[in-house]
């Protein structure tokens, strides 16, 4: 109790803040983590919002989870909204520089002067939850709860952590619910199978909520279904119970990229191209417009024209994204098997280069063997390096690993540093670096390409 309330009365800048925040359980960063009631406990996340005079319970939310796709859906969601005159609260996890990413209205991140007058009503909360006190994940969605209340949103778009079931988000009755692909990833937590995963995730389903998702597994949209009618939820698929298409093409005035149909009763959108680089974008893009026509069918007013422009304006940081030039270093969080083969995908489609080299770092919770597996099918050269989490695999385990899987030759650096003087000598003019593997090493690079003088130089 006495270090709780020291805390408390230290908090005046956002390094205190900040320190507080970390003080607390925070299972990002746990090497072990068991997901059930007693780790991921509903009940104190309602004491906690209980004691804050339930702030989720004052704002129209959307909820989203799924395991690839879910921030990219949640943003294109939230700028289309925010084109049609919405203000619009969006909750994301994880970061990629800074922590206060996660929370964002309009497009604006949440102040340190905002972050730190939260965090103190915060403190007062978690001390009077001693016996059962609340997670470092917890708090920074009651944190976006309240920001949100105060900032007199329209609409939070929120972003499931793990999972959805247990997870702290799923304390709130949305308007509309949306899963987005599900592949495996979380396996310790979630379950070794993708039915159990869709399970997991179905957690999320409300009585009298319409839901939507994409196109699915098989057995991971039998889940979905027979979840959605045990919970009371019409639940429609894009792609099947909604008219969605979508094509790769190039332009002069785009280069290459998607462009999706898809087609309602209420909702007509033709030919619409795809912000963000990657066929698993225009999946994202069509789930976002479904989203949006379930709101469209409850009343809210949207417009099409309006919906169009708000599309064009997205754009997400440490996804497909260039961020050097010479070298040209691409970075991507793909942090499943799913995901890098989509990454792989979308980077032959839309990025020209000669070779390929990829800087591939983990945590040990994901499908490790399952990544490594879809590296050999774009990489050129593969270097493996260690991601800042204390859950990282070892760079040497990773080689051994992908030796044994793939009997192809690779490299470590034990640094993200160090990895990029080893692909120095592997690179030359219209090659490509990728750094792929955790959204941790996406913040390492841009970070250290930040740091960089201008103009910027990696070698």
């Amino acid at each position: 109790m006495a270090t709780t309330k020291k805390r408390t009365t230290a908090i005046k800048t956002y390094r205190d803040a900040l320190a507080f925040l970390f003080s607390n359980t925070n299972y990002e960063t746990a090497k072990r983590l068991r997901y059930n009631k007693d780790t991921f406990d509903l009940n104190r996340m309602e004491v906690l919002l209980e004691i804050l005079k339930d702030p989720h319970k004052k704002v129209k939310t959307i909820h989203i989870a799924g395991t690839k796709g879910k921030g990219s859906t949640c943003t294109m969601l939230s700028e289309m909204l925010q084109s049609n005159d919405y203000k619009v609260g969006l909750y994301t996890s994880p970061h990629v520089l800074d922590m206060r990413e996660r929370i964002q209205v309009d497009g604006e991140m949440i102040t340190r002067d905002d972050m730190i007058k939260h965090v103190k009503k915060l403190s007062v909360a978690v001390k009077k939850m001693a016996d059962n006190p609340p997670t470092f994940f917890e708090i920074m969605t009651a944190i976006a709860f309240c920001h949100f209340v105060n900032c007199k949103v329209d609409f939070a778009v929120i972003e499931t952590g793990m999972g959805g079931r247990l997870d702290s988000t799923n304390v709130i009755i949305p308007e509309v619910v949306g899963i987005t692909s599900l592949s495996m990833d979380h396996q310790a937590q979630l379950g070794d199978t993708i039915d159990k995963i869709a399970m997991e995730k179905a957690g999320i389903f409300k009585e009298g909520i319409p839901s939507f998702s994409v196109m699915q597994d098989d057995s991971a949209m039998k889940v979905l279904k027979k979840e959605a009618l045990r919970k009371g939820t019409s639940l429609k698929f894009t792609g099947k119970d909604i008219d969605f298409s979508y094509r790769f093409e190039s332009s002069r005035e785009l280069g290459p990229h998607n462009r999706i149909c898809l087609t309602t009763p209420t909702s007509r959108y033709e030919h619409l191209p795809v912000p963000l680089l990657g066929e698993h974008q225009a999946i994202n893009c069509g789930l976002a417009l479904s989203i949006l026509d379930g709101l469209k069918c409850r009343g809210f007013a949207i417009n099409d024209e309006k919906v169009v422009l708000g599309l064009a304006n997205t754009a997400l940081p440490g996804r497909m994204e260039i961020i050097h030039e010479d070298p040209r270093i691409l970075v991507d969080g793909a942090h499943n098997a799913a995901s890098i083969k989509a990454v792989i995908q979308a980077t032959g489609q839309h990025i020209p280069y000669d070779s390929m080299v990829v800087i591939f770092g983990c945590c040990e919770d994901k499908d490790v063997d399952g990544m490594l597996q879809q590296l050999q099918y774009g990489a050129d050269k593969v270097i493996f390096t260690r991601v800042k989490s204390p859950r990282s695999v070892d760079p040497d385990e990773l080689v051994r690993r992908y030796t044994d899987l793939c009997g192809k030759m690779c490299q470590a650096g034990e640094t993200l540093e160090e990895a990029l003087e080893i692909a120095k000598p592997a690179i030359s003019t219209g090659d490509l670096i990728c750094i792929t593997g955790s959204f941790y090493l996406v913040g390492q690079a841009k970070e250290m390409i930040a740091k960089l003088p201008k103009p910027q130089t990696v070698f």
